[in-house]
């Protein structure tokens, strides 16, 4: 079977794709903290790549070998981030500066289940509300949209905390008692 230039072609690319894929997610978890996971998976990673990498090192000679893994790989780059995407794992932080001070804002924020610590704040055009709101990253882009629904004008960073801890919001979350 492997004898097949064209089989031996797909199965490299195959691997290859799977390799990058499980090594994105590994360091993906890494970052995360979620070491033991992380280290499984590198188990089964690691495996992978040197199935794939002596594929090709043991038919040097013919270039396509060498070619599907450098595609493969590109790929692999690609539907790791895809499935990183879908995961979706951890919190996001989303600052928000509205157009113009509105107290029902924050309250229709948290009715929907989203932690908000709001405060006034004053911008080169007058009076705004700055509100801090934490999320799972799953519901972070219905957010941007709730939000714009409600403020199309708003102005919105977003960034990934690296630790948190303390809260209400936090114990509620880890509870499963939000976003249900």
């Amino acid at each position: 079977m492997l004898e097949n230039s064209y089989v031996m072609v797909a199965i490299i690319l195959i691997i290859n794709i799977v390799y990058v894929s499980f090594f994105t997610i590994r360091m993906i978890l890494t970052l995360k903290g979620q070491r033991y996971l992380a280290a499984g998976l590198s188990t089964i990673e690691v495996v992978i790549y040197v199935v794939g990498l002596g594929l090709v090192l043991e038919n040097l000679n013919e270039i396509q070998n060498l070619i599907a893994y450098a595609v493969g790989y590109g790929i692999g780059v690609i539907v790791g981030m895809k499935i990183e995407e879908k995961l979706a794992l951890g919190y996001i932080t989303i600052n928000v500066i509205t157009k113009e001070y509105d107290v029902d804002l924050p309250k229709a924020l948290r009715a929907l289940g989203y932690g908000v610590t709001d405060w006034a704040a004053h911008g080169l055009e007058g009076d705004r509300m700055a509100m801090q709101i934490l999320t799972p990253r799953k519901y972070e882009l219905k957010l941007y949209e709730k939000i714009k629904e409600l403020d199309p004008k708003a102005f919105i960073i977003a960034y990934e905390p690296k630790s948190i801890h303390g809260g209400f919001w936090v114990k509620s979350v880890r509870k499963g008692k939000l976003f249900s």
